[in-house]
């Protein structure tokens, strides 16, 4: 594994350089004692109640491009408190990393009550994106009805011999995609709507679309 180690301390008083040492040096002993590469190192001295700090949106960066996998922090509430922490635990959950922590000489385990409230998060957002999409789909549905011909707004560029090209609203794919909606959730609702096509095809025209 591919891990970031984040140390943070409330405030920028000099007696809290030396907590930060202290949680890189046992963070580091974590990673040994592991078998787990470090890749990046982040140090933060802000309050764990803020979400807007530089350091997580470099983990978050990290995380997102694959460049690791697992993050390393002393404690829970040193990557945030309140609010905040079941944020981030939320967001690390759907990006499917896992966390070591230093307390626990090994992966955390979260306790019940905030299990509990990520569970609520992720179940409400879920439905929040199954609203989303049935709204899109009956937009689709009444603008087809009142006349829409997607296939006029798509050129055959890249069309391959002696195949007919699947046409589909590389348009409203774009929209979606600016929604956060991933290329499953975009191919299920092109199908819903009559357009048969794959969730490769869908990708590969978004690729084709951002590189005209």
């Amino acid at each position: 594994m591919k891990a970031i180690i984040y140390s943070r301390v409330s405030t920028d008083k000099e007696e809290q350089e030396s907590s930060l040492r202290r949680q890189k040096q046992e963070l580091t002993r974590l990673a040994t004692n592991h078998n787990i590469t470090i890749v990046q190192c982040i140090e933060e001295k802000q309050s764990g109640y803020e979400i807007e700090r530089e350091g997580i949106f470099e983990m978050l960066d990290y995380f997102s491009s694959h460049k690791a996998d697992c993050l390393l922090i002393q404690d829970e509430t040193r990557l945030g408190r309140g609010n905040t922490k079941i944020a981030l635990f939320h967001q690390l959950q759907k990006l499917d990393i896992r966390v070591y922590t230093a307390i626990n000489n090994g992966e955390l385990v979260l306790s019940e009550s905030d299990s509990m409230v990520l569970q609520i998060v992720g179940i409400v957002e879920e439905y929040q994106r199954k609203i989303h999409n049935a709204k899109i789909k009956r937009g689709m549905k009444k603008a087809i009805v009142d006349g829409y011909d997607p296939s006029k707004n798509l050129s055959n560029k890249g069309k391959a011999p002696g195949r007919e090209r699947i046409e589909f609203p590389i348009e409203e794919v774009v929209r979606l995609r600016k929604s956060n909606l991933t290329f499953e959730e975009i191919t299920n609702t092109l199908n819903g709507l009559g357009y048969s096509v794959s969730k490769a095809t869908v990708n590969r025209r978004y690729q084709e679309f951002l590189n005209t």
